[in-house]
């Protein structure tokens, strides 16, 4: 039987920290410990899967491999099976951070690289089609003359005096002794004497790469594209983080985009909106023709199916839709105003046959004033 995500096991993002996982551990092993539920098969079950997924997680390496290469990457490393474990041995690693301590021994100084976030800007055609660019971003890599580890090349680090190279002390107060992180160390074991010149003790620089980007067809606004492995290089060994490339759409000369829909205004004369007629609209992929039928009004929407966008998750391509606005003419000649003018007395004479909004207003204005 296939297992189940490790994060889905626990509950949490695939990009929650140590904090979090833990606590959702303890949680759930609070929940399912086989102490709690005797003779409860399943309930043994879950507690050593959800004991598993927090093996793994919780150790940066193993880790960064599942996150790479899922179940198979880590199966041979992985402790899943086993008898149950008593309450102490669960939250050792838990009560350990409150009191700074955990099982004893050294901390490994290894340490995941940070995540990278860089906002990408497209147009809306980009995003529409796809496209391929490069980036250059700052980032933190190895330090080559000390070959990551923050001595001078020709030294290595020293044990740590203070605690000996367990990366802990014990602190006495009262009746209580205290196991904390060595505070010369922080837990290392080990102390940088001839600190690297090149990086100062760090072990990383900072420096630029340059990467090359895929954007699939489809991406929106906020939309974010996950490069494994080319965050910051990580500390002493440690995996490198991710890239997460944020999608950010340019604002676009005519349309705007509402999920797999485009909206656009069309202007169009009120002698086409009286009298009807056929517009050029532009689209994605060219040009379209709308037919506009007399007596068109403004806030008219004409929808053309299928020349939207067709999104990362969808099947189909979303509609275009076009919003009409009636235009009012301006810079008039003298004819032309005459012409108006003759129109709006035959009108007038006529009735309010013509503008039957504006009679409904007028009706409903003069029906509140009366009140």
């Amino acid at each position: 039987m296939s297992k189940r995500d490790y994060y889905q096991v626990l509950g949490v993002d695939r990009d929650a920290d140590e904090g979090t996982i833990k606590k959702a551990y303890r949680k759930l092993a609070m929940k399912y410990h086989p102490d709690r539920n005797a003779g409860d098969v399943k309930s043994e079950e879950m507690f050593k899967e959800a004991k598993e997924a927090y093996e793994i997680l919780t150790d940066a390496n193993k880790r960064a491999t599942y996150d790479q290469f899922g179940h198979a990457g880590v199966d041979a490393s992985a402790a899943g099976g086993g008898g149950a474990q008593g309450f102490g041995d669960a939250f050792s690693d838990i009560f350990g951070d409150i009191f700074g301590g955990g099982r004893g021994g050294a901390r490994s100084n290894a340490h995941r690289g940070s995540d990278l976030r860089y906002n990408l800007e497209i147009s809306l055609e980009q995003a529409a089609r796809g496209t391929e660019t490069k980036i250059r971003i700052p980032t933190m890599e190895k330090c080559e003359p000390c070959n990551g580890t923050g001595s001078k090349p020709g030294s290595s680090p020293k044990t740590c005096p203070t605690c000996n190279g367990h990366g802990q002390v014990r602190m006495q107060q009262g009746f209580f002794s205290i196991q904390q992180t060595c505070p010369k160390c922080q837990g290392a074991g080990k102390i940088i004497a001839n600190p690297c010149l090149a990086c100062h003790g760090i072990g990383r620089v900072k420096q630029h790469k340059t990467l090359n980007v895929k954007v699939p067809e489809g991406v929106d606004d906020g939309d974010r594209i996950r490069i494994s492995g080319e965050g910051e290089t990580g500390m002493n060994g440690g995996p490198p983080g991710d890239l997460y490339v944020v999608i950010h759409l340019s604002a676009h000369s005519v349309f705007r985009r509402d999920g797999d829909n485009l909206h656009c205004e069309i202007p169009i004369s009120f002698t086409v909106a009286a009298l009807g007629g056929e517009i050029e609209v532009p689209t994605l992929e060219g040009h379209a023709k709308i037919k506009v039928p007399s007596e068109t009004q403004t806030g008219k929407i004409f929808r053309l199916r299928s020349k939207g966008i067709k999104g990362v998750r969808s099947r189909e391509k979303g509609d275009l839709l076009c919003h009409v606005v009636v235009e009012t003419p301006v810079k008039l000649t003298v004819r032309q105003k005459e012409l108006l003018e003759e129109l709006e007395t035959i009108s007038l004479n006529d009735g309010p046959r013509h503008s039957p909004r504006a009679k409904s207003w007028m009706d409903k204005a003069r029906e509140f004033f009366s009140e």
